[in-house]
């Protein structure tokens, strides 16, 4: 390996398994101390253990690096707090943070339960919000205090908050959200030397080798599209110094494939330059669309 995050501390949430442990292995593998963390709970969100962060870090360890198991709740003020506290009191800095901890609730809207809505957005909105604001927090004194970091935070995102996903209204709005986040993070952070982007993954996990079995298995022979470590080099170089300069960023990763999203953008428009009766808007938005790029479908729409 080419040591390129040498030296620096990172953080990786959910990493017991699938995605973030790929992440936390590739970022050892290039040289970074890693705190693992993970609640160790079923797909559900359900249970909890340390068990499979303290296996990563094992695994970390058999191959000749360094990392540390953190089991605390990250969607909690004091479990991100102790989070960002493991790595500095363990390693003495924190450089990059991975935000990547998540699970499914799927329903059609009409079945939605309320508690699922608001578990799915708790663990991956709220679950990335707290870890980057004290992170950031962290940055910030360490900025002020004539430290300037190299800091890094990639955060996870999914073609389902890019495009919609029938049956995950939950996870598709929370996934969206953190699109939002990572703008304002990347325009609030960047003059404390943080740099903030997110990635799409498509890869063989928890999550999706139920939903998209067909999809996600492994072929008998040949390049395995679907395995997770695909999408982990990316993550590791957007998490080193050598991206500097690459902010406020999604990138689609998968396989062999990486595509930098260009989000939402103006197409045609209309200026009257006055108030528009509903039937001149109505007239006028179906011109626009005629000549607007089509969106995307919806993934599992029928």
């Amino acid at each position: 390996m080419s040591g390129l995050c040498s030296e620096r501390v990172a953080i990786v949430t959910g990493a017991g398994r699938g995605l973030g442990r790929a992440h936390a292995l590739a970022l050892a593998a290039e040289g970074a101390k890693v705190v693992v963390n993970d609640l160790g709970v079923g797909l559900d969100g359900t249970g909890s253990g340390t068990g499979p962060a303290q296996l990563v870090v094992d695994e970390i360890g058999a191959r000749g690096g360094q990392a540390v198991a953190h089991g605390g709740d990250i969607a909690t003020t004091e479990g991100a707090a102790s989070l960002i506290r493991a790595a500095v009191e363990t390693y003495g800095r924190l450089d990059t943070l991975v935000n990547n901890a998540g699970f499914l609730r799927d329903r059609m809207l009409v079945n939605l339960g309320e508690d699922d809505w608001d578990a799915v957005l708790r663990v991956h909105l709220k679950g990335h919000f707290l870890p980057l604001k004290y992170a950031a927090a962290h940055w910030r004194a360490e900025a002020k205090a004539g430290r300037a970091p190299a800091a890094r935070v990639v955060n996870t995102t999914s073609g389902a908050g890019l495009s919609g996903s029938v049956g995950q209204g939950n996870y598709s709005a929370a996934k969206a959200g953190i699109i939002g986040l990572t703008l304002v993070a990347a325009a609030e952070m960047g003059r404390y030397g943080v740099l903030v982007n997110a990635i799409a993954p498509a890869a063989r996990t928890r999550m999706t080798e139920a939903t998209f079995a067909e999809t996600m298995t492994a072929p008998d022979t040949g390049f395995d599209a679907m395995a997770p470590e695909n999408v982990s080099p990316l993550v590791v170089w957007l998490g080193s110094a050598a991206s500097a300069g690459v902010t406020g960023r999604v990138f689609e990763a998968e396989g062999g494939r990486i595509t930098v999203m260009e989000g939402w953008r103006p197409g045609p428009t209309a200026d009257k330059g006055t108030r528009w009766s509903p039937a001149e808007a109505g007239e006028t938005a179906l011109k626009l669309l005629a000549e607007a790029t089509a969106p995307e479908p919806v993934y599992g729409a029928r």
